[in-house]
């Protein structure tokens, strides 16, 4: 089991595209997206990163290129320490990425939720779908131009829409945007509460008010 120090060095002499990303904290790389499973998995065998903590990705905004950059986060539980790898997409209006459901099964999710939240596609992924929205909701809600605010689409489910009275609302905030209290409080009270909370009011009435 090599050292998570020597990450960097090891790495660079068996990966010669990989280059150093500026880390304050953990060992971190860049890597092409072609040598992210190899690298990953030789993150994983040869210095005992068995735990893959997270995947996500970074929109950098419609101006950047590449725009979207995915990052995996592995942690060693023998060696207590972590490892960051990031990958560029190549493409910045379809951005892919290759799936490591083949290296760690909790992948799935991750993938899954890096995929509808921010729209990278995972090659070889057994079952991309959406995980948080609904199929066919035509948006990626944390990508640099979704609004704050949400937009709105058309509710995807028929009881839904009769219990809010509408067929659209804004996604993902109902009712925002959120605002805390400030001042000397109690911990309730200091909790972010949103501005129209009519339909959480209407919801809690007994039936026949």
């Amino acid at each position: 089991m090599t050292a998570l120090a020597d990450v960097p060095t090891t790495l660079q002499s068996k990966f010669p595209q990989i280059t150093l990303r500026p880390s304050g904290d953990h060992p971190a790389v860049n890597v092409p997206p072609s040598e992210a499973v190899a690298v990953l998995k030789y993150l994983r065998d040869e210095f005992a990163c068995d735990f893959l903590v997270d995947i996500t990705a970074v929109d950098w905004g419609v101006e950047a290129s590449p725009r979207f950059t995915v990052i995996w986060h592995l942690y060693s539980t023998t060696q207590h320490g972590y490892v960051r790898v990031a990958a560029d997409c190549a493409s910045d209006a379809e951005p892919v990425a290759p799936t490591v459901t083949g290296l760690w099964l909790g992948a799935n999710w991750h993938e899954r939720e890096t995929y509808d939240l921010l729209g990278v596609k995972f090659t070889g992924h057994p079952d991309l779908r959406r995980i948080l929205m609904w199929d066919g909701y035509p948006y990626h809600p944390l990508r640099k131009d979704f609004p704050l605010a949400g937009i709105e689409v058309p509710l995807h489910d028929i009881e839904v829409a009769e219990l809010t009275g509408a067929s659209a609302k804004p996604a993902p905030m109902m009712g925002g945007p959120f605002v805390a209290s400030v001042g000397e409080m109690n911990l309730t009270d200091a909790e972010p509460r949103a501005k129209d909370e009519s339909w959480t009011e209407r919801k809690a009435k007994p039936a026949g008010e």
